[in-house]
């Protein structure tokens, strides 16, 4: 049972979600975890004032179950299948990141400057959360999907914008993480 408290390699994890991916299409869903923000909104009777949330939400109930256990299984692995949470990444980027003011680099895979308790009382963290939040909710919309809907099930029904999509997001993370986190920290 070791194995279970050691990330899965590619060729047990990849071919995993395959076979997820495979069994959602041959039942005609799409996969997608900002989808259920819309869910949720209608759930909560948002479909009375906005057309856009006027639809079937029982439809949608399966994706919900699915953002549950994605909840659910992330809490059961954090908190009961793992044994280290120091993080394996390069020292020349915990150099760079203490070097940014992040004095807890390669020990946690969220930095407490940001997401500890602590954090909530600084202005300059909730600002950048706030910010940040708005951007990755304006995107998703905007994007038709997040990076989960379109990397995996976009491409996985070969459609170009989803590809595009995809193509956007490692550019934006490429441009963000080498020109704006140095600005921003």
């Amino acid at each position: 049972m070791e194995w279970i408290l050691e990330p899965w390699p590619w060729f047990v994890s990849g071919p995993l979600i395959a076979a997820i991916m495979f069994l959602l299409l041959f039942g005609g869903k799409t996969f997608g975890m900002s989808s259920n923000l819309r869910t949720m909104c209608t759930i909560g009777g948002a479909g009375n004032k906005v057309d856009f949330f006027a639809f079937d939400w029982k439809s949608q109930r399966w994706n919900l179950a699915v953002v549950a256990g994605a909840i659910i299984g992330g809490f059961i692995a954090a908190n009961f299948l793992s044994t280290d949470t120091a993080v394996a990444i390069n020292p020349d980027t915990i150099s760079t990141l203490e070097n940014l003011g992040f004095s807890s680099a390669g020990e946690a895979y969220l930095p407490d400057e940001l997401f500890a308790t602590d954090a909530l009382s600084n202005p300059k963290s909730l600002i950048i959360l706030f910010i940040g939040g708005i951007l990755i909710g304006f995107g998703a919309r905007y994007a038709g999907g997040c990076t989960s809907g379109h990397a995996i099930s976009g491409l996985s029904n070969l459609q170009l914008p989803s590809l595009i999509a995809v193509v956007g997001f490692f550019i934006g993370g490429l441009l963000m993480i080498h020109l704006l986190f140095p600005l921003i920290f």
